[in-house]
């Protein structure tokens, strides 16, 4: 039987990620106003336009390291490098734990996931490698066509296209600017972004995640974690300025990375589960700014801002009912990942001269168009197949007997549009 697509994971409470004992902490919030799991219209949301506004804070961020400037003031700093990314991980983990609630079926999910992913990161590699880094050589006077007919460009394309980012450079470029050597620093996060979606998977068979404690004890040790940690902006600022690290550090520096990662992605999967008993307000929105604004003082905001980014982003997508920022089409995988290749071939055409928020303005002029032949080419095509992969497998798994198994849905497909259905995030 199919139930309503946007309260079918309700149905069962501990599908629905432990909403009872949610009730017992935060049922004295709900008067006064809808849950978020009464406002959040799969159909008709705005998380798209705020995963588009996150990306472009990323162009904003990167305007300022890749013309070689550097924010002064700390707090500013810190929100300004990390808050954007912080945002989409958030949204990842409200959704993609929200996915596999609803279709906890390995083949759908991983299927889904590397095609949303993978084919739009091929296309980039590729046009960044064969098109924007041949026309950067050309500027800077050196031969193109060499670069080109070299093994290059297709090292840079192989050694990238299992997401891990191994090729920063193409040939020695580019070369001459403030960052060198690296034609796309954006891509590193999409590692770790899959590393979560792996993690929701393993913990989703083994049940863990139909446990009400699982999610808000993992969050609670991941933030304890995080905070005993030296603070994210030491080994951010050894990174952008591209300093070797020696082994302790580098240890240092992987573990701050996952506990970043997963405070984040994690408190998503905690408003995910709470959904249905914390109300969905602008007033708790702007209280949750002013948290992370305030938390900006601290060495490691997240560690009081992560709920309160989380709620902030994800409560905002619901909330927006304006048609018109309810967007259709996903462009803001396509923004990150274009961004900062454009921007490097901005730098090389001598623009870093442009105050940064100029440079960011024009950045995002050439880079959106990229990101929409990026979606309509690529993207959206791989979202159809997905769509159409997916059918298969569910009615093949009905044919079979498999939908009657414990962890397989019961409660038909979704009708939510593909652009707001679990899609990656970083992008990250």
């Amino acid at each position: 039987m199919t139930a309503d697509p946007k309260f079918a994971a309700d149905s069962n409470p501990e599908v629905a990620g432990g909403n009872e004992i949610a009730a017992g902490w935060l049922g004295s919030w709900r008067s006064g106003g809808k849950s978020l799991g009464r406002e959040f219209d799969p159909r008709g949301n705005a998380l798209n336009a705020c995963r588009l506004a996150m990306a472009t804070g990323v162009i904003l961020y990167h305007s300022w390291l890749l013309t070689g400037r550097h924010l002064s003031f700390a707090p500013a700093h810190q929100l300004l490098r990390d808050v954007w990314v912080d945002g989409f991980f958030a949204i990842s983990g409200f959704l993609i734990t929200w996915s596999w609630f609803r279709h906890p079926r390995l083949r759908d999910y991983f299927v889904a996931r590397g095609l949303r992913i993978l084919p739009g990161l091929w296309f980039c590699l590729i046009v960044t490698a064969f098109v924007i880094a041949p026309i950067g050589v050309a500027v800077q006077g050196g031969s193109a066509s060499k670069l080109l007919l070299s093994r290059a460009p297709f090292e840079y394309v192989l050694g990238n296209s299992a997401v891990m980012l191994t090729e920063q450079g193409i040939g020695g470029t580019p070369s001459g600017i403030p960052v060198p050597g690296v034609w796309n620093g954006s891509l590193w996060t999409l590692i770790w972004e899959v590393l979560c979606y792996i993690a929701v998977a393993v913990f989703g068979v083994v049940t863990l995640l139909r446990r009400r404690w699982f999610i808000p004890a993992l969050l609670a040790l991941t933030l304890l974690w995080s905070a005993r940690l030296p603070a994210w902006s030491v080994f951010a600022d050894l990174a952008e300025m591209q300093k070797s690290m020696d082994p302790d550090t580098a240890v240092l520096f992987v573990q701050a990375i996952v506990a970043r990662f997963a405070v984040m992605f994690l408190a998503g999967a905690f408003i995910y589960q709470v959904r249905n008993v914390i109300p969905a307000r602008w007033s708790l929105v702007a209280l949750c700014v002013v948290v992370v604004l305030a938390a900006s003082l601290l060495p490691n905001y997240r560690v009081l801002a992560a709920i309160p980014l989380a709620y902030a982003v994800i409560v905002t997508g619901a909330l927006i009912h304006n048609k018109r920022l309810q967007l259709r089409t996903d462009l803001s995988y396509g923004v990150y990942v274009y961004a900062w290749p454009i921007q490097q071939l901005l730098v090389i055409c001598g623009l870093a001269v442009l105050n940064p928020v100029v440079f960011a303005m024009v950045a995002t002029i050439v880079t959106v168009p990229l990101a929409a032949v990026s979606w309509f080419v690529v993207e959206k095509p791989a979202t159809s197949l997905k769509t159409r992969i997916g059918k298969r497998g569910r009615a093949s798994a009905d044919a079979s007997g498999e939908g009657s198994d414990a962890l397989s849905t019961e409660h038909g497909p979704s009708s939510a549009p593909q652009s707001v259905l679990p899609e990656t995030e970083t992008r990250r």
